[in-house]
């Protein structure tokens, strides 16, 4: 048996995972594998780093700070979320991520981002935090239009939510098999397709790949909900999600807000907490 924890993103909706990961963190919960989308990514690197209270601290701290996120980050650096600040400033001098703890650590952690050219999802392992698995995790959570593509290793990579919003099948082909999933929308949320698609081709007109995945973005993400239902219903799978719509906005910059969905993330892990204890075999 393999055990995994598998992160769906959703920007500032992450707070949710947020309290989910910590609550696993102050029980000792661990898992052999781990592996995110996104916000998952940039949020669930943290369990790797056992840094419990990380993410919400530097988010409620930092949120209204045009450098982290805003309109004039975006015109002055081409990214709405500040690359500079959000992934060298903050980790390595701000708010430090535990490098040496995320090394040492040996549970697989693997980000997700989305290829430019091809319109697909690929990964990459993060094995010791450095400046490598950082422009990664930026790359996962690249939202287009408002986001420079990151370049990795001969690709152009932006938000692995575009081709994939969950890694589920991805860990499955691993061997992990029993998978803990946290979502960031409640029971029966279904995506709708995209607005601005006239936007989206005309600026990303030469990477027909891109816009493909952007058009279909709908059809891949309710798939997948149904497959993780169909998991869920199974017993192959548990399910940790919302009770409810969590109404908070991609780049909220009300501290309470974050700190509304934080608490929701906790309580909903404390209430499953003897059923996952008990489906990773550790009750």
């Amino acid at each position: 048996m393999k055990t995994c924890l598998i992160l769906e993103g959703g920007a500032m909706r992450g707070m949710f995972t947020c309290g989910v990961i910590d609550v696993f963190m102050e029980r000792g919960i661990t898992f052999d594998g781990a592996a995110g989308i996104s916000a998952g990514a940039v949020f669930g690197c943290n369990f790797k780093s056992r840094q419990i209270g990380r993410p919400i601290r530097y988010n409620k701290k930092y949120c209204a700070d045009w450098r982290y996120c805003s309109l004039r980050s975006l015109i002055l650096t081409g990214d709405l979320y500040g690359a500079d600040f959000c992934y060298r400033e903050l980790p390595d001098e701000l708010d430090v991520f535990d490098r040496a703890a995320f090394r040492e650590n040996p549970m697989a952690f693997y980000a997700g981002a989305t290829d430019v050219e091809t319109g697909e999802c690929v990964f990459h392992r993060c094995a010791d935090g450095g400046d490598g698995d950082m422009a990664w995790l930026r790359a996962s959570a690249s939202m287009p239009l408002v986001s420079r593509p990151v370049s990795l290793e001969d690709r152009r990579l932006l938000d692995g939510g575009i081709a994939c919003a969950v890694p589920y099948a991805y860990m499955e082909g691993l061997g992990y098999d029993r998978n803990v999933i946290v979502l960031t929308q409640p029971k029966g949320y279904r995506k709708r397709p995209a607005s601005g698609m006239t936007l989206i081709r005309l600026v990303y007109r030469r990477c027909p790949g891109l816009v493909e995945a952007m058009a279909r973005r709908h059809e891949m993400y309710n798939r997948q909900m149904r497959e993780i239902d169909e998991r869920e219903q199974s017993g192959s799978a548990l399910v940790i999600r919302p009770p409810e719509a969590l109404n908070i906005g991609h780049t909220e910059r009300d501290p309470r807000e974050l700190e509304r969905v934080y608490r929701i993330g906790r309580a909903e892990a404390e209430r499953r907490l003897s059923d996952v204890e008990q489906y990773l075999g550790k009750a």
